[in-house]
């Protein structure tokens, strides 16, 4: 007898969806979810400190750790989107995924995308403006102006996620609902159509210049002038000093646009759905497990206030 075909293959099954995350590697499930779990808590752990440190610590006040903090949580917000459900469909394979659940995901995943991308160039704004014109510094990046900025980043992905989300699941969808990702992403569910999304496609890759390329390229800008700023520099520690403040920020923009640039960016059928979830790790798992690391690691002043909050944390024990 032939073997029973699996639920997403069904039609009576509803109108669920079905991640179909690693399944071309079965054997290997388990294995995947203890490693993607340990990622997962490692990077709740990494940006909850740096926003607890950056919110506590008087040391770390300035607009650079304001923006860090906030970048901290739309990594946490990210994560959260994403590894729970990773987690269920790698252990409980053929469980089904409601419409409404598969559109609140991917309306997260746009939204924290977008605002990624914003606060990147926020932060990528406030070390021009810290090199560039040190003396207008304090009048420039206000407190005021960070706090419209850090709005602005968060609330700009809002309207996008939610126009792409709902006009994407007004479409019919046809035929099994197999989505060959480990998420709802624009890409797979598209691939589950059955009408003309020609339309569509050309405002998400429209709308994809605007929110990645558009300010990859204000970062790149702000930094080619920040180089021939401090090339100008009488110091060699003067110099040292200034780029080894946006160091960090500038692995953090190579780790971010380098894996989302090349996932939103190459054409659909230059590569398997299979490579294309390999890829999706990097931005999903990957990066905002680093981020944290990046900058306690690189950044002498997170690491003294990691090393103030140990010693209060040994002084209440101690007595």
């Amino acid at each position: 007898s032939s073997p029973p075909a699996p639920p997403w293959a069904n039609q009576s099954s509803g109108r669920e969806f079905f991640l179909l995350g690693f399944a071309h590697v079965p054997a290997l499930r388990p294995l995947l979810a203890a490693l993607f779990l340990a990622m997962f808590l490692l990077t709740l752990l990494g940006n909850a400190l740096i926003v607890l440190l950056t919110a506590l610590d008087p040391a770390l006040r300035a607009p650079m750790y304001f923006f860090l903090r906030h970048l901290a949580l739309a990594e946490i917000c990210f994560s959260l989107d994403i590894v729970p459900q990773l987690l269920v469909t790698l252990l409980r394979p053929g469980r089904g995924v409601s419409p409404a659940g598969c559109a609140l995901q991917l309306l997260l995943v746009l939204s924290c995308v977008t605002s990624e991308c914003f606060l990147l160039t926020a932060m990528a704004w406030d070390r021009y403006v810290a090199i560039c014109r040190p003396l207008c510094y304090g009048a420039i990046v206000s407190p005021r102006v960070c706090h419209l900025l850090a709005a602005t980043c968060w609330l700009a992905g809002v309207p996008v996620s939610l126009v792409f989300t709902v006009w994407l699941f007004h479409f019919p969808f046809c035929g099994p609902r197999g989505i060959r990702h480990f998420f709802c992403d624009i890409a797979p569910l598209l691939s589950l159509v059955c009408a003309d999304t020609r339309v569509f496609e050309a405002h998400v890759l429209v709308a994809t210049v605007l929110i990645m390329i558009v300010p990859f390229c204000l970062i790149a800008v702000s930094y080619t002038k920040i180089l021939a700023t401090v090339l100008q520099m009488p110091s060699a520690t003067g110099r040292h000093k200034a780029l080894s403040t946006c160091a960090s920020h500038l692995i953090v923009v190579v780790l971010f646009y380098g894996t989302t640039g090349v996932i939103h960016l190459r054409p659909k059928a230059s590569y398997s759905p299979e490579s294309k979830q390999v890829v999706s790790l990097s931005y999903t798992l990957v990066t905002p497990m680093l981020n944290p690391l990046v900058y306690s690691l690189r950044n002498k002043e997170v690491k003294a206030a990691l090393g103030r909050a140990c010693v209060q944390r040994r002084g209440i024990r101690i007595p």
